[in-house]
């Protein structure tokens, strides 16, 4: 028996302008047919990131539900604000997030763009989430199932996006969602997960780095904690904090990377629990609900320090040097692979509070 999709009753009085992003996939669409549902005047737009991008699915979907679509070239945008600043980060020994780059510089700012341009009131996306606002202030609050929950991406978006957001799937569940899309004949149901990094369809994120960009990996020394060395590494790269496989040593017992240094060229390797830290230091911070002129001497939040990870309970404080703002956090119980270059997330509850990009654990 087909799922049933509960949505608002429509609202003829409603008649606000949504711009949806779509890719084709399945939370796009059905986010597109739920707003139609709920009374809003849909159309859609597919955003064109890069050579590789493929808006067959978008033109598709556009046509099954009979809404108009929208071309927005981004990959200029796309250009500068993710792909290069993911390969300097990458070639410098830090682990870089894609999407949040993206988020807040190309996929809302080019949605948020041409919505003002061109007299749409909203603009929406299949992200499982929620969009709030309290005391002034939008805020992202986490999708109801805690699996599906896709806040951790969204820390960078701006208090003008947030204003002009819906996010319509944060109560649902992707399964009955496709269930739906089924019942109804929409091709996106048969659609799969999207890959991690778009811009590099084969995921060989290092052949691309040779490619694009003229990386050319340096061997140097993988080091204890003591400093003495345990081997040759391919190139800082290759490796990751907390990673233990692939490292191409055999040395009788589980190490982790617990430290990458791409001055001195070397990697730390530490046994279990070595890669386990007590704290880090944040920049680049964006805030949501907490209001950055009133910020607190302290603040005790749960931080998220990957997509996966389970929020940490932390303590905050904030310092302002140089006329940068950093955040020094202290987890109420060591964080595993507290890694440089990813994001962490803080939250109260559900709300999303702020986050910035890891300088270091």
């Amino acid at each position: 028996m087909p799922a049933t999709i509960t949505t608002e009753s429509p609202d003829i009085t409603r008649r606000e302008k949504v711009l949806v992003g779509m890719s084709g996939g399945l939370d796009s669409t059905i986010s597109a047919l739920l707003l139609r549902e709920q009374g809003y005047d849909v159309e859609g737009a597919a955003i064109i990131m890069h050579d590789h991008t493929d808006i067959g699915g978008a033109r598709r979907s556009a046509e099954e539900l009979g809404v108009a679509l929208h071309i927005i070239d981004a990959r200029e945008r796309f250009k500068e604000a993710v792909m290069r600043p993911f390969a300097e980060e990458y070639m410098r020994g830090l682990t870089p997030n894609p999407c949040v780059f993206c988020n807040p510089a190309v996929k809302f700012a080019a949605l948020h763009d041409y919505a003002r341009a061109h007299g749409f009131h909203r603009i929406a996306t299949g992200h499982y989430a929620f969009v709030d606002c309290q005391s002034g202030r939008y805020f992202i609050r986490r999708a109801a199932s805690s699996k599906k929950d896709q806040s951790y991406a969204l820390w960078g978006l701006s208090q003008d996006q947030l204003s002009m957001l819906i996010l319509p799937l944060g109560t649902h569940d992707k399964e009955k969602l496709r269930e739906h899309a089924a019942s109804l004949g929409l091709s996106a149901a048969q659609s799969g997960e999207s890959q991690e990094i778009c811009f590099i369809p084969d995921g060989d994120y290092v052949e691309w780095l040779k490619r694009e960009h003229g990386y050319q990996p340096h061997e140097g020394d993988f080091v204890d904690e003591d400093g003495n060395v345990l081997g040759r590494h391919r190139g800082v790269a290759f490796y990751t904090i907390g990673q233990r496989k692939g490292l191409g040593l055999s040395l009788g017992r589980p190490m982790y990377v617990s430290a990458i240094d791409p001055e001195r060229n070397t990697i730390t390797l530490s046994p279990p629990g070595g890669e386990y830290m007590s704290c880090a230091l944040l920049e680049g911070l964006n805030f949501q609900l907490l209001d950055p002129g009133a910020l607190p001497e302290r603040l005790y939040a749960e931080v998220r320090i990957r997509y996966s990870a389970p929020p940490v309970p932390a303590e905050i404080t904030f310092t302002e040097t140089g006329g940068v703002l950093r955040a020094e956090v202290v987890f109420k119980s060591p964080a595993r692979a507290v890694t440089p270059g990813q994001s962490a997330v803080a939250y109260d509850g559900d709300k999303l509070l702020f986050g910035g990009y890891i300088k270091r654990g």
